[in-house]
C-alpha cells in the first residue's frame, strides 16, 4: 500500500445525514475519519503487514473479488465450513492484530455521533478494493450481539454503498461514499441488506488504484 501521512483533502466533517429518508437508525458521516488520517494510516499499514490481505472462498467456494484481513479480539473468516468469526488468523494460526487505539477511537467517536454511544467493537474487517471489486447484496448476521451498530470507514478511490431494505429483492438506495466518509447503521436498520458496486478505475492521491473499507462490529 501507498500510505502517505498527509491527508490529500481539505474537507471539514459534515453534520450526520440520513442514508434513507425517514430514517435515524443508518447515518452517513462525510468526511468523519479525515482528521484521524495521520494515526490511521500508518496503523493500517502495520496491521496489512502483520496479517496479510488475501481473497477468501466463500462456502460455495467462489473466490472473493474483495481482499481481506481482520484487527482485532475477532476476525471474520470464509471457507468451506462457511462464514465466521474466529480468533486465530488461519493464514498464521496466530491471533488477529490487536485493534490499534485510532481505530477504536474513530469507532466509537463515529458511533457516538450517529446516536450510538458506549460502542465497544471487538473486530474490524479489512477490505481492499480494486477496481471491478464488489460486494453482493448481504445482511452482518454472523454476529451474536444485534444491538450494537455497525461502523464502516472509506478510505481512498469513491465508491457506491447499496443499502437496501428487510429483503434481497428490495431496492437499495446508491450512495456515493468518498475518501473519509463513515456510515453508521443499528438498531431497526442493523439487518438492511447492504453491499458494493463494482469499483471504477481510478487512482486516488494517498492510496492509488484502490478502496480500503474498515467495517467495525461487536462480534461476541
Amino acid at each position: 500500500m501507498n500510505l502517505s501521512l498527509f491527508a490529500d483533502e481539505d474537507q471539514a466533517p459534515a453534520a450526520p445525514a440520513p442514508l434513507v429518508p425517514g430514517s435515524s437508525a443508518s447515518l452517513l458521516l462525510r468526511a468523519f475519519a479525515l482528521p484521524y488520517l495521520d494515526e490511521l494510516l500508518p496503523a493500517l499499514h502495520a496491521i496489512v503487514l502483520a496479517a496479510p490481505l488475501r481473497h477468501m472462498a466463500t462456502p460455495g467456494g467462489l473466490r472473493m473479488s474483495v481482499a481481506m484481513s481482520n484487527c482485532g479480539a475477532q476476525g471474520w473468516i470464509t471457507d468451506g465450513r462457511g462464514y465466521r468469526y474466529a480468533r486465530l488468523d488461519p493464514a498464521s494460526g496466530r491471533p488477529w492484530p490487536p485493534m490499534p487505539p485510532v481505530f477504536l477511537r474513530l469507532a466509537q467517536q463515529a458511533a457516538l455521533a450517529a446516536g450510538y454511544p458506549g460502542f465497544t467493537p471487538d473486530a474490524c474487517l479489512v477490505n481492499r478494493y480494486a477496481p471491478g471489486a464488489r460486494m453482493a447484496l448481504h445482511q452482518d448476521r454472523d454476529e451474536c450481539d444485534f444491538t450494537a451498530p455497525i461502523v464502516s470507514v472509506s478510505l481512498g478511490l469513491p465508491a457506491t454503498f447499496l443499502f437496501g431494505g428487510a429483503e434481497r429483492a428490495d431496492k437499495a438506495a446508491r450512495i456515493p461514499l468518498l475518501h473519509g466518509d463513515v456510515v453508521v447503521w443499528g438498531g431497526p436498520d442493523r439487518l438492511r441488506f447492504h453491499g458494493v458496486a463494482p469499483l471504477k478505475e481510478g487512482e486516488h492521491a494517498l492510496l492509488g488504484a484502490q478502496r480500503i473499507n474498515l467495517t467495525f462490529r461487536k462480534a461476541g
